[in-house]
């Protein structure tokens, strides 16, 4: 009804613990007319480019007034996070939770479409997978590194965090990933409140 994945409302319950519903004897879920409303202003404030944690803060402050989305703001993106992995599944997991917190992202299977990626696009931060390409990521996270202050987050089934930091890695994550750990690193390095940035509307 309201256009939201089973999955992802699940994982708002969980996490944020705002909308809780009640289970009936067979342990379905029930929804009350104003939990849906709740779960409508946290949908249109993600739509606005508000992140998800924000917005959940936005709902517990609002709580017990009227609820209605936030306005957008004029001349803003939302910051982009480039992800370089091997694996399009695991890029598919990854890049679903970045999304969720309010981020853009650019998915890249191979070291020369990450570099084309990151050249034409200067993402805020790359979540690089050292075993791309053959085992090529440390020497793309240095390649990162060289051109920039941008965030780089190393990933590996591998234990690599000493010859990922050494490369020029801000952090490093060991697989198989946990969604909750990523998103915290890329708001760590990132900061907390840096889920928006000007465009050029605003710039200008």
């Amino acid at each position: 009804m309201l256009g939201i994945p089973v999955a992802t409302i699940r994982t708002w319950e969980d996490r944020y613990g705002l909308v809780v519903p009640e289970r009936n004897a067979s342990g379905h879920r029930l929804y009350r007319r104003d939990q849906v409303e709740q779960l409508k202003f946290v949908r249109a404030s993600i739509a606005d480019g508000v992140s998800t944690a924000d917005a959940h803060r936005l709902l517990a402050e609002q709580a017990g007034s009227g609820l209605r989305a936030p306005a957008r703001s004029a001349g803003t993106s939302r910051l982009l996070i480039l992800l370089a992995d091997h694996d399009p599944y695991a890029a598919e997991y990854e890049e679903y939770f970045l999304k969720t917190e309010g981020f853009e992202v650019d998915v890249t299977l191979t070291a020369d479409e990450a570099r084309k990626s990151f050249n034409e696009n200067s993402p805020a931060a790359v979540v690089v997978e050292l075993l791309i390409s053959g085992g090529v990521g440390l020497s793309l996270c240095r390649y990162f590194k060289e051109q920039g202050d941008t965030r780089v987050i190393a990933v590996s089934v591998l234990e690599a965090r000493d010859q990922a930091v050494e490369a020029g890695a801000d952090a490093f994550l060991l697989k198989p990933l946990d969604p909750l750990q990523l998103i915290s690193a890329v708001r760590d390095l990132l900061g907390s409140s840096a889920f928006l940035r000007p465009g050029p509307e605003a710039a200008r």
